[in-house]
């Protein structure tokens, strides 16, 4: 066999190694992605046989609700695992998320009690939001700082902001705009709930369908190549992480509304919203993050750990279930990446 006609069938069998290799690979994420849909149903209907009133519209609408806080604060997160890549590690990934609501709805419930009204204290924790995720943008992009180091030392500075402003304690708030949010339809269903779903829509919208979302796609997915087409990486990235900050801003507005006041306990929100966004890539076609998949994560944590409640189950046992989807999500989608090289 001449020389030429061994490079050929080479090339052949590289081809077609490689053409399996990424059939498996779409078979492994379509099986893992199915897994998911299937839990989360296997989920519903136990629960739906289980747990009294369920899957009432009422309870529902509750879950909706309940879910509006760290379903805006996941889709936060899930703007800078799109930029920055979904590696936790070396990739995107904003720690300072659950204190920037924190900071954010003390502002605001600050701002009310000083007298302000609804208008100035929006802006104020709307400001701060941005302010946060400027700071993220600025340590991660300008100094080079590892995300996780990044945003974990802005956390610890943020939280502790909070703990000077409210000196540890609840800073009540009560106006008619509060009021009106924490309200609910003449179905039973919140108002948090149309506010979640309203803010996703528009998030989903920009995200996954305009130019603006392929470009953080690019960034985070294919670096070189983006950079390579002049895409401003960045840019790019140093707007994700202020996107984020907006969303823990907003997130800390709802806050307020939801409990009448500030909170102490805005750091337990960190794992709730890690585990949303990270657990929503799986709900996508190709296990990257996406928007859509993100709320339904927020969905099914939201009404898995409304069932242990209507079960009487103690929340201990959801943390322990919550750091257990991080491990599995994590290491599955780990694998499958290292396949597909």
């Amino acid at each position: 066999m001449s020389a030429e006609a061994q490079i050929s069938t080479l090339a052949t069998a590289s081809v077609l190694s490689d053409d399996r290799q990424r059939t498996r690979s779409n078979l492994a994420a379509s099986a893992l992605r199915f897994g998911s849909l299937l839990s989360f149903a296997l989920v519903l209907v136990g629960f739906s046989l289980t747990a009294p009133y369920f899957l009432t519209i009422g309870n529902i609408g509750n879950v909706l609700g309940q879910s509006a806080i760290a379903g805006v604060l996941a889709i936060g997160l899930t703007i800078v695992l799109i930029a920055g890549g979904s590696n936790v590690v070396t990739g995107g990934i904003d720690l300072s998320l659950a204190a920037n609501m924190g900071l954010s709805s003390a502002i605001y419930a600050t701002l009310i009690h000083l007298g302000y009204g609804d208008l100035v204290a929006a802006l104020g924790a709307i400001l701060a939001g941005l302010a946060i995720g400027a700071v993220n943008a600025a340590a991660v992009v300008l100094a080079g700082i590892v995300p996780l180091l990044a945003t974990l030392a802005v956390m610890n500075v943020v939280a502790g902001l909070e703990l000077v402003l409210t000196q540890n304690t609840v800073v009540p708030a009560s106006t008619d705009f509060l009021t009106a949010v924490s309200a609910s339809d003449g179905f039973g269903i919140p108002v948090l709930a149309y506010v979640l779903l309203g803010f996703a829509a528009i998030a989903a919208a920009v995200i996954q369908h305009t130019p603006l979302g392929l470009r953080l796609y690019a960034v985070g997915e294919f670096p070189d190549a983006a950079r390579a087409a002049g895409v401003p990486l960045k840019r790019l990235l140093a707007g994700a992480f202020v996107a984020s900050g907006l969303c823990g801003g907003l997130a800390g507005i709802l806050s307020v509304s939801y409990l009448s006041g500030s909170t102490t306990g805005s750091g337990e929100m960190l794992l709730p919203v890690v585990v949303t966004a990270l657990l929503g890539s799986v709900f996508s076609r190709r296990l990257v993050p996406t928007v859509t998949g993100t709320l339904i994560s927020a969905l099914f944590i939201g009404f898995l750990i409304n069932g242990f409640q209507l079960l009487n189950i103690t929340s201990t046992f959801v943390s322990g279930i919550q750091g257990g989807l991080i491990l599995i999500v994590v290491s599955a989608t780990t694998l499958l990446s290292k396949r597909e090289l």
